[in-house]
């Protein structure tokens, strides 16, 4: 069964704690957790970007010049795509990039990076993660404390102590243990969770 190790926070540690083997003990799927990042970057797109065709370009309304006897190949707009200041042949419009995968598929993936987390001891307890009050220094010794560079703080609720302390320290992170996900979970060294949190995705994901 995995274990992880259980801090305070003053950053020492005062135990053990067992883990789920469900959540934190399955072979890792590497394919499923590159489908489910890929489909997360997919829908953090805005989509936004746009261009003229040759219809939407302002001018272009007059024949350049005759059409026979010139010598040149015929024109009907200087707004064609091969004029300067012509239209653009296919345009990119606005759209969503939005898909969407099968739950089993995101949970698997879910496990898989958690999974991986504990098997390389980057799962981190806390018994009681909260400041008493919003100070970053207060928040960064007790980093510093762990040994935690890029971390992902996970509450069971939003905790405006812990948001406000952490949200200026580079490679910080906070979120709810109803709201994990894998890219979040990727993009940290270390995953730092409380231990009330804790029961709460075990519960809930389990």
């Amino acid at each position: 069964m995995p274990k992880a190790n259980v801090y305070n926070m003053a950053g020492q540690q005062v135990g053990e704690i067992d883990l789920s083997e469900a959540i934190f003990g399955i072979e890792p799927n590497e394919n499923v957790v590159h489908d489910v990042v890929k489909n997360h970057l997919a829908n953090c797109r805005q989509g936004t970007q746009s261009a003229l065709t040759r219809s939407e370009v302002s001018g272009g309304g007059i024949k350049p010049y005759r059409q026979k006897g010139t010598g040149r190949a015929r024109q009907g707009s200087t707004r064609a795509p091969q004029w300067t200041h012509g239209g653009i042949v296919f345009a990119p419009k606005p759209r969503s990039y939005r898909y969407a995968l099968n739950k089993k598929v995101r949970r698997l993936a879910l496990k898989s990076v958690l999974s991986a987390k504990a098997a390389a001891g980057e799962v981190l307890v806390v018994d009681g993660l909260n400041l008493d009050e919003i100070k970053t220094k207060t928040m960064a010794s007790f980093l510093k404390a762990m040994g935690a560079g890029k971390a992902l703080l996970v509450t069971t609720e939003p905790n405006e102590n812990v948001v406000k302390s952490a949200r200026n320290i580079e490679g910080v992170d906070t979120t709810t243990a109803r709201l994990i996900n894998v890219y979040d979970i990727l993009k940290a060294k270390q995953f730092i969770v409380d231990k009330a949190a804790l029961a709460v995705i075990e519960e809930v994901f389990a």
